[in-house]
């Protein structure tokens, strides 16, 4: 029996969008909420800690403090062709400089990115929500992503 396991973040992050013809060209922030879930079997051994479960809720929420929490909470993210980002890189502690335009959708295909090789082998990454409001989301599915060879 397949199970989704769910766990809810939240972390303070600012970015700008370089070019963009609208008000979030301009550095501002969210209070992002990020739901992460996992998909797999509950252990069904006997000798197994973790028995009955798909995995232990401690474990997804280390995963996600180390690959994303930690490193983007109060976080400020930005293109790298954004004006004086190196700059402000050069000065502040907390600067993610990215290749690509920090929207939501694409902060939530980087964070795809990082957790699909950290979690454990009896567990898949089944989708992720990253929300920037209460009512503007952007989400990701492995179904929708999975690629077929010839």
């Amino acid at each position: 029996m397949k199970i989704r396991l769910t766990k809810c973040f939240e972390f303070e992050a600012a970015h700008s969008l370089h070019g963009y013809d609208g008000a979030c060209r301009y550095i501002h922030g969210h209070s992002y909420r990020l739901h992460v879930t996992v998909l797999g079997t509950p252990s069904n051994s006997e000798t197994d800690p973790k028995l009955g479960m798909v995995m232990d809720f401690g474990i997804l929420k280390q995963i996600v403090k180390e690959q994303i929490i930690d490193r983007f909470d109060h976080c400020l993210m930005l293109r790298k062709n954004s004006p004086i980002s190196t700059e402000i890189k050069a000065q502040y502690q907390k600067v993610e400089l990215f290749d690509f335009q920090p929207t939501c959708e694409n902060i939530l295909s980087f964070f795809v990115a990082l957790l699909i090789n950290s979690l454990p082998p009896t567990v898949s990454l089944h989708s992720i929500k990253l929300s920037e409001t209460r009512s503007s989301f952007a989400e990701w599915f492995a179904e929708d992503n999975i690629v077929i060879s010839d």
